[in-house]
């Protein structure tokens, strides 16, 4: 499922990419959170559930998961594409695990883009955290939902599943846009993650670090 909020410019892309496994049986559920740009009328021909939900990636995830009748959910970002064969390492991984992730590449113009997908990728396989850029995915019957915080709820979910098991954590790579790496400067954007990501572990309110990542005083 896709949330989406705003997603014009990628939208139709990320769902013409997602029709081969459709056309395998695989639902595939947009969950808007209150576009204005047109995004539901571009999303609703390609998929094949359309739902509204209170703004916020979070909310907007648990109402699609509840909407969906698969076994296995899988939580994909406008701006990445799954690997050839998604499904079936999916279906694999969660033979043996309750919930895992790609590995991703973060694309675009900059040398340091590759770099910083390569440090993603180990920090997520040694902290067993996952991010929403990796395409999380997760067994129906284990799904307890998403924390609703503004912020981080990746991180929140991860380690609230560890305690279930540990990932799996699939080599095979998503492909995900580093649109807002390169809109607001690759090393700024690294680093104010970094800087979210200390906060949140030493305690900052998910509410305040959100406002920090929209630059919001």
């Amino acid at each position: 499922m896709i949330p989406v909020l705003n997603e014009s410019e990628a939208i139709a892309a990320a769902l013409a990419a997602l029709a081969p496994l459709r056309a395998n049986g695989h639902e595939v559920i947009v969950v808007d959170g209150g576009s204005e740009d047109g995004s539901r009328g571009l999303a609703a021909p390609l998929a094949d559930r359309l739902i509204v939900a209170p703004r916020g990636r979070a909310s907007q995830m648990n109402a699609g998961a509840a909407a969906a009748s698969g076994e296995a959910l899988v939580f994909l970002h406008a701006d990445t594409r799954l690997p050839v064969s998604a499904d079936n390492l999916i279906r694999q991984a969660l033979r043996t695990h309750s919930w895992g992730r790609f590995d991703v590449a973060i694309e675009g113009r900059s040398a340091l883009l590759p770099v910083i997908s390569t440090l993603m990728n180990l920090r997520s396989r040694l902290t067993g955290i996952a991010t929403g850029d990796q395409a999380i995915f997760v067994r129906r019957e284990a799904f307890a939902g998403f924390p609703k915080i503004a912020l981080m709820e990746d991180v929140a979910f991860s380690k609230a599943m560890k305690r279930r098991s540990a990932p799996a954590c699939l080599r095979a790579r998503v492909r995900t846009s580093g649109r807002r790496w390169e809109r607001h400067g690759v090393v700024r954007t690294m680093l104010l993650m970094w800087r979210l990501r200390l906060a949140y572990f030493l305690g900052a309110a998910p509410d305040e670090l959100a406002r920090r990542y929209a630059g919001k005083p």
